[in-house]
């Protein structure tokens, strides 16, 4: 039965991720095109092509807006993924960089004080 419903869960998922490919592309296309204008902006040396190349980066940001729905897309996919792993009884782990750096001096400090208070 488990089988079945993951089985079930995967094909609506699939279906899902197959019918968002072309707002996937042009979020990445929108994406390609602000990551360009902001490259060639700082390049620039005059203010007309200053003012060109900030005008494609507006157009950039509208079309990347306009293709939100892409996010329910990379859902679906991350979601295709995880089924896949549960499918096949892999065990699914997400690891998150961790947020403290070892060379923090608060955290440093810290450590330091409650060894000298102890």
């Amino acid at each position: 039965m488990k089988k079945l419903l993951l089985l079930i869960a995967g094909g609506i998922t699939f279906i899902i991720a197959i019918a968002m490919v072309g707002p996937i592309i042009g979020l990445a296309f929108s994406a390609l095109l602000i990551f360009l204008a902001m490259h060639f902006y700082v390049k620039s040396k005059t203010t007309f092509s200053k003012v060109m190349w900030i005008i494609l980066g507006i157009i950039g940001v509208l079309s990347a807006i306009s293709n939100i729905p892409a996010v329910i897309g990379i859902v679906a996919i991350v979601v295709l993924y995880v089924l896949y792993k549960k499918w096949k009884d892999e065990d699914v782990k997400v690891d998150f960089p961790k947020t403290t750096k070892k060379d923090d001096p608060f955290t440093n400090f810290e450590r330091e004080w409650s060894n000298l208070t102890k």
